[in-house]
């Protein structure tokens, strides 16, 4: 996924102690609380990628639909307490591949998410699907059950790059499938990759082209990294040298422009009006609700910010909750972020909107005094990666080609 960005699953089998709710104040005093998303994650998938680092997992037969959705409700039911009447503005349901469950499945865990929590009348409401999972009858039922956005992973429509990513799909199925989608859903997403194995500058503006001829309102361009743990880190495909990377993305960022989508993030890119409204929670240091296995949620008191993250592993986070033992639980982690992180946590995520976020919305998100980092706001100025404007945090063209740099100040 996400993807969605969604926040990702971080390691496996934390022990039991660290997973006490911690209730002590913390640092941070929120004159008010962030707008909340929630985030479901669906760990299944027909096959695990090369080049993944979600929290997937081949499905073996049969999903075990009806026991993942009594751990979930198990799941929400006691978070609840930690947001109680607090409206929801987004829902991204996550994976894996959710297009994989049923309609029945899918229409469930709308009820139960609308049945628990106060969804906004027009709140966003996302599914990552794949091609080769996707069904017209569906996708159907899955816009009936308040589905009104699919994020579609495409990655490439070059059959020759497809299998080198190891996808399931080809680009005929690729086409099909966003096909379906439109005829269902009028919000969607395509998720492309560049700087694949034996892709040259010619077949990734190929794939741009084919993409802009669907007129999707959003699209999301991935430069592909190789992450630790995976296949492709154990066994390095061979890639485009930087410098064509780097020409790759430059050709990729004018032509959208002359499209007519706005880069508004990193990754991605929007017609107007048409931004994903549960990435932008995350961007801008909003809270968000993660249930299911290995999902992540930050969640806002007005003395203090607390981070959780479930059970990786599918079938210890469904037993966790639905057939507990003496002292197991489906968290792997939860624990107060402490006034030493905040600074770099809100810009990690501020610094990739190509708006930035206004100045004040600082202390508004962490509860600190926006001159707990005036020396590195300084700092960042002078070399150029930073805007002088105070009112606003942004970084200037330099600092986007250098993020890493940038966000490292804040360290």
């Amino acid at each position: 996924m996400a993807r969605s960005i969604a926040i990702r699953p971080a390691g496996q089998g934390a022990p039991a102690a660290r997973a006490a709710m911690p209730f002590a104040p913390g640092p941070s005093l929120l004159t008010s609380l962030p707008p909340l998303s929630v985030y479901v994650h669906v760990p299944w998938c027909v096959r695990k990628c090369p080049y993944c680092d979600f929290n997937s997992h081949a499905a073996q037969g049969e999903l075990p639909e009806d026991r993942y959705l009594q751990a979930l409700t198990a799941d929400l039911d006691q978070s609840l307490p930690q947001v109680w009447g607090r409206k929801v503005v987004s829902v991204f349901i996550g994976g894996g591949t959710p297009s994989l469950l049923s309609a029945a499945t899918m229409d469930a865990m709308l009820a139960l998410l609308r049945s628990r929590l106060p969804l906004l009348p027009d709140a966003e409401i996302t599914m990552e699907a794949n091609p080769g999972t996707v069904e017209a009858a569906r996708f159907a039922d899955f816009a009936a059950s308040g589905v009104n956005r699919i994020s579609l992973g495409i990655q490439s429509f070059d059959d020759d790059r497809l299998r080198a990513l190891g996808r399931i799909h080809d680009g005929r199925a690729a086409r099909e499938a966003i096909a379906i989608a439109q005829r269902h859903i009028e919000r969607i997403n395509l998720d492309l990759m560049f700087a694949l194995p034996g892709q040259t500058l010619d077949g990734c503006l190929d794939d741009v082209e084919t993409a802009l001829s669907f007129g999707t309102e959003h699209l999301s361009l991935y430069h592909l990294t190789l992450e630790p743990n995976t296949v492709f880190a154990k066994y390095p495909p061979e890639l485009p040298d930087d410098d064509t990377a780097f020409e790759m993305q430059d050709r990729i960022e004018a032509r959208l422009a002359g499209a007519g989508y706005d880069h508004y993030e990193i990754s991605a890119y929007a017609r107007p009006g048409a931004r994903c409204r549960h990435n932008l929670n995350y961007w801008e240091f909003g809270d968000y609700l993660g249930i299911g296995p290995g999902a992540h949620g930050k969640l806002s008191f007005h003395d203090r910010i607390l981070r959780e993250a479930r059970v990786r592993n599918p079938q210890s986070w469904m037993d966790a909750l639905l057939e507990p033992a003496a002292g197991a639980t489906h968290l792997a982690e939860s624990r107060l972020v402490g006034p030493d992180e905040l600074p770099f946590e809100f810009m990690l995520n501020a610094l990739r909107l190509a708006d930035g976020v206004p100045a004040a919305s600082f202390a508004e998100r962490t509860g600190l005094n926006l001159a707990t980092i005036a020396r590195p706001l300084a700092r960042a100025v002078e070399r150029g990666l930073l805007d002088e404007d105070p009112t606003r945090i942004r970084a200037t063209a330099l600092g986007r080609r250098f993020l890493n740099d940038l966000q490292s100040l804040f360290l």
